[in-house]
């Protein structure tokens, strides 16, 4: 599992304790450094890999990716995102919706053809999923 935006590392623990193979990415590079000094569980799980850098650019090297999960809302779906998803993966990614100012949860299953089915859930407010690397 592909996760962007590491954050506290909540949620990976949560994912690693239900059995997931995570991979996470972050942005901030001081919460970057702070996670991976401080991380209680990091003897812990047989399966955590964490990365400083841009989640707009996933990480191909370790693609395709079961499943990817995205912490942030985006301001459209990253392509390079949906090219590291494994055909029958999935995404779930807030999305910007600009008609009603807030954020629409999607759910994206990719085809063997290489598109998407694309599930739409209600209205959220999430951080804004920011491009680049930060510190």
């Amino acid at each position: 599992m592909l996760e962007i935006g590491s954050g506290s590392m909540y949620q990976a623990t949560v994912l690693l304790q239900l059995g997931a193979k995570v991979f996470t990415i972050e942005r901030q590079k001081q919460l970057y450094d702070y996670q991976s000094e401080n991380y209680v569980f990091k003897n812990k799980y047989a399966f955590l890999k964490c990365f400083y850098g841009d989640g707009f650019n996933g990480l191909p090297t370790y693609a395709p990716f079961d499943k990817v999960l995205v912490t942030a809302a985006a301001p459209f779906i990253p392509e390079k995102l949906l090219a590291q998803l494994k055909v029958g993966g999935y995404m779930v990614i807030p999305v910007d919706d600009e008609q009603s100012g807030m954020q629409r949860m999607l759910r994206l299953i990719k085809q063997p053809n290489g598109g998407v089915i694309t599930e739409y859930y209600e209205n959220f407010s999430f951080v804004p999923m920011l491009q680049g690397k930060h510190g």
